[in-house]
């Protein structure tokens, strides 16, 4: 059985023609191309529903998956009747395809391109050049030509151009150096007007020309390379080219015959030349492994002819190991790493893009830079021929200096013996060292300019891949910034780090872990390692045990070690004055902060709240939030470094900053309700009241719950009295129980019995709506006696009619009626009240089963409902005159009792 996806798909059997199993149906034939373009690897289920539906995926996408795949075993038994069903596995958190790497052009041609790139570096170009045309040869066309293409195939197919393109390359060149220039003019001169602007194809064109005698052709090729650049791009050709250019121009006989790398033999064959000696660099790129004679380029150890020391210099050249650098530069790709398809396909474009780049990757501490860069650097690394890795922060040290940078790039490259110390004695040997080939370098966690300028100037036409957590002044190149993964993908990492099934990462528990963690990818690996080392604790119990704010950063620790200091990296660089609003931050609620809560805990003004929160994002430890309706301009702490501030906060300032700040965002959120409520706009941040609140409501109750645990007890119960009008609104009942609870506590220990009494009436207020009769009649009760003691009138008659609804409830109507006169002669100083007891009065009525007493009492709950401008109550109101009006309700065995509160009544 044999796979070919370079080009159209092909299943085929030893049979020949009569052995075409290729599938007909379009989705099968995604799933296929999916799962061969990841042979071997394991293919998740998210990933091959992305590949099929898009962002659209209907309803039953997993199940009409589970079809396909079920069809698609049926097809690879019918193509090998012993293996074939057995091929297709399931494996958490999707699907593997086992084969033969030699069954799929795929792996074929990746295996002939990279002896051949091997083959280079040792100047066998004869062999190299025959695997590469044999790899060439497999190509039938563009990947998958006639297969659909979502994310993963698109990116694939745009990656494995590159990679053609470079193997291409790197045939002409090695046939060049066989002597074969004539019989590639044809061949280059159509590869150039396919590819326009590829540099290194033009080199190879004006080599072979000028090798042909046709030096004026070889300088019209890059006059026409050159108007080009500058006409649509308004940039000259590179360093490289414009040196091989004016060579050709004064005619240099060097460039004549091919060049031999410096300790080695010519390649087998006389047309490989015997030209002069020089020291180029591996294959590929602009310079003298291309045929093109001593090196070419230009700087102190690049100039034409064989380098050497500059006079009066005693600096050695730099030794490389006879066979060049290994190919395997870069550290093992992360094996958990999955997702951030978005962010790799936009790295994948601009590192296969021909020319010197600096890309830079920023993003917070434990975001994942390194795993990112890695797996970019890993899918992209054919296209270049020694992709290089270095720490810039090793472990256990300190940030590497700008010689330490180019010393450890070129101990990467091979190079041995004594270094010299000097920036400008390091920075010609990289250039050296580099010339002549496509160097991708990766520099793992810069802290400022300084550390890579050198190595940025040594290798102008390099690709370099930078990762830092904030870009540092001065470092100028495309910006990739990284943000936690989504809720969705950082669900996937987490149960692929730990070990569950793909269907976990759907369960609440794992829901709750990945919000615990904040969805950052260092935490997210060590809850997972909490998981793995304890194989007793079901997911449920991590989930729990990681719900608490206080002891979350030390089970993190506890879980993998080094944690927390890993998280206190971000803070490194930073100034005093911004750490310690960072610190104060720490005080937030999770989730947004608008800017007036900013300048409360900071103790300034607005405006100076506004710069300090722009200096922390830029430092990466404050997140920006898009403007939305409610939330027109807001900042979030991500959630473990908001965490890891409030710990700084309480071992580095004084108990009496920390409540003093405390009250002053208590004062502001109660301040902003009370502005939001009845009687404030009937819009706040574009947005209904209502709504507004609604967003705020988490925040709120944790600056309670601060305010209530620090004992500030006035500050907590001002802001739940000013909260309690919205609860009741929203009919947010745990909430409200929540708070007024706070409250109560907060008036106990003020011992203000008015408050007591308020609260307790409210409760049971509460207590009646959710049917609890036995606890709402105890809060009545108590009510009532704080009231008495307190000389609170309104607070003792709200309590009365409280209690009054209770008996009515019961069947007491005589106790019921006995209970309203006091609330009555009340209703004059309190609307509020007016309304409880007419609203009772009316019941009352009409369980009497008299209609006009109780219609002119609920529109006297009219009149008080529309002076205290409360749509809610107004509203019932309305309603019930409605039923006089009507005849009766729609729901003739209910009645509603109080606003949206109903119950059966056995009024005739």
């Amino acid at each position: 059985m044999r796979f070919r996806i370079l080009g159209p798909l092909e299943v085929r059997t030893p049979q020949g023609a009569s052995g075409d199993l290729t599938p007909r149906a379009a989705k099968i034939r995604v799933v296929l191309a999916t799962l061969l373009v990841r042979a071997n690897e394991i293919v998740s289920v998210d990933s091959l529903i992305d590949e099929l539906w898009g962002e659209n995926p209907p309803r039953t996408a997993t199940t009409t998956l589970q079809v396909y795949v079920s069809q698609l075993r049926k097809l690879l038994h019918e193509a090998d009747a012993e293996f074939g069903r057995d091929a297709l596995v399931t494996r958490p958190p999707g699907y593997e395809l086992r084969i033969d790497p030699a069954q799929l052009d795929l792996t074929v041609f990746e295996e002939l391109h990279g002896r051949s790139r091997e083959l280079m570096e040792q100047q066998n170009h004869r062999t190299a050049s025959d695997l590469q045309r044999q790899a060439l040869g497999l190509w039938r066309g563009p990947l998958l030509s006639d297969t659909p293409h979502g994310p993963l195939l698109d990116a694939t197919a745009v990656r494995l151009a590159e990679v053609r393109t470079a193997a291409l390359e790197q045939c002409i060149r090695a046939e060049l150096h066989l002597g074969r220039h004539r019989e590639l003019i044809g061949e280059l001169q159509s590869v150039v007007a396919e590819l326009p602007l590829r540099e290194e194809f033009h080199a190879h064109l004006m080599v072979a020309l000028y090798r042909s005698g046709r030096q004026a052709d070889a300088l019209q090729v890059f006059g026409r390379l050159r108007r080009g650049l500058v006409d649509e791009l308004a940039i000259e050709p590179g360093r490289s080219l414009q040196a091989l250019h004016q060579r050709i121009l004064v005619g240099d006989p060097a460039l004549l015959t091919p060049a031999v790398r410096a300790g080695h033999s010519p390649a087998s064959g006389p047309a490989a030349g015997a030209g002069r000696t020089t020291n180029p660099g591996p294959a590929q790129g602009i310079g003298p492994a291309q045929g093109i004679g001593p090196a070419q380029g230009v700087g102190p150890a690049q100039g034409v002819g064989p380098a050497q020391p500059a006079p009066g210099s005693a600096a050695p050249r730099p030794h490389v190991p006879s066979g060049g650098p290994a190919r395997a530069q870069l550290p093992p790709s992360d094996e958990l790493f999955t997702g951030r398809e978005e962010e790799l396909a936009s790295l994948r474009d601009v590192l296969g893009a021909p020319g010197g780049r600096l890309v830079i990757v920023t993003g917070a501490a434990g975001v994942g830079k390194t795993a990112l860069t890695l797996a970019a650097a890993h899918r992209t690394r054919d296209l270049f021929d020694v992709p290089v890795f270095v720490r810039l922060r090793p472990d256990g040290h300190g940030p590497l200096d700008a010689a330490g940078v180019l010393a450890g790039v070129l101990r990467q490259y091979g190079v041995r013996g004594a270094l010299p110390e000097r920036i400008d004695e390091l920075r010609p040997m990289l250039a050296e060292s580099t010339d002549g080939r496509r160097v991708l370098l990766v520099l793992d966690d810069v802290v400022d300019a300084e550390q890579v300028r050198p190595v940025l100037s040594a290798v102008p036409d390099c690709t370099v891949l930078v990762t830092c957590r904030r870009v540092p002044d001065g470092l100028a190149g495309r910006v990739v910034c990284l943000d936690v993964p989504g809720v969705r993908e950082a669900r996937r990492l987490f149960v692929t780090a730990a070990g569950q099934s793909a269907d976990a990462a759907d369960s609440t528990e794992c829901a709750g872990v990945v919000e615990a963690c904040g969805r950052l990818p260092l935490a997210l690996r060590a809850a997972a390692g909490a998981l793995a080392g304890r194989p007793r604790l079901p997911l449920g119990g991590l989930a729990a045990r990681l719900r608490d704010e206080r002891t979350r950063l030390a089970e993190l620790e506890a879980a993998s070690p080094g944690f927390r200091a890993r998280l206190c990296d971000a803070l490194d660089g930073v100034g005093g004055a911004e750490l310690r609003a960072f610190r104060l931050f720490g005080l937030l609620p999770a989730g947004p902060f608008a800017p007036d809560a900013a300048a409360a805990v900071l103790d300034t003004d607005v405006a100076t709240a506004r710069a300090t929160t722009e200096a922390l994002v830029r430092a990466r430890l404050l997140c920006a939030e898009l403007p939305s309706a409610g939330r027109p301009e807001h900042h979030h702490v991500p959630e473990l470094l908001r965490l890891l501030a409030r710990e700084r906060l309480d071992a580095e300032e004084g108990p009496e900053v920390v409540r003093a700040a405390l009250a002053r965002l208590c004062a502001v959120f109660a301040k902003s309700v009370e502005d939001a409520g009845p009687s404030g706009p009937t819009a706040v941040d574009g947005v209904h009241p209502l709504e507004w609140f609604r967003l705020r409501l988490p925040a709120l109750i944790a600056v309670a719950r601060q305010a209530h645990a620090a004992r500030l007890w006035a500050e907590c119960l001002r802001l739940v009295d000013r909260m309690t009008g919205f609860l009741e609104v929203l009919g947010a009942w745990e909430e409200r129980d929540a708070c007024q609870g706070l409250a109560l506590e907060a008036a106990q220990h003020l011992g203000d019995l008015a408050a007591q009494a308020r609260l307790l009436r409210s409760l049971g207020d509460l207590a009646w709506q959710r049917r609890r009769p036995d606890t709402a009649g105890e809060l009545y009760e108590r009510a009532l006696m704080a009231a008495d003691v307190a000389g609170a009138e309104i607070e003792r008659c709200r309590a009365l009619t409280g209690l009054a609804g209770l008996r009515l409830d019961a069947g007491a109507t005589d106790a019921a009626a006995a209970l309203v006169p006091p609330a009555l002669d009340s209703a004059p100083q309190d609307a509020r009240t007016g309304f409880e007891a007419h609203r009772v009065l009316g019941l009352l009525a009409l369980e009497s089963g008299e209609r006009d007493t109780a219609q002119e009492h609920f529109a006297t709950c009219l009149t008080y409902a529309t002076s205290l401008s409360d749509a809610r109550l107004e509203s019932y109101a309305r309603r019930r005159l409605g039923e006089f009006r009507s005849g009766g309700t729609a729901h003739p065995d209910w009645s509603e009792v109080q606003p949206g509160v109903w119950r059966m009544h056995t009024a005739a």
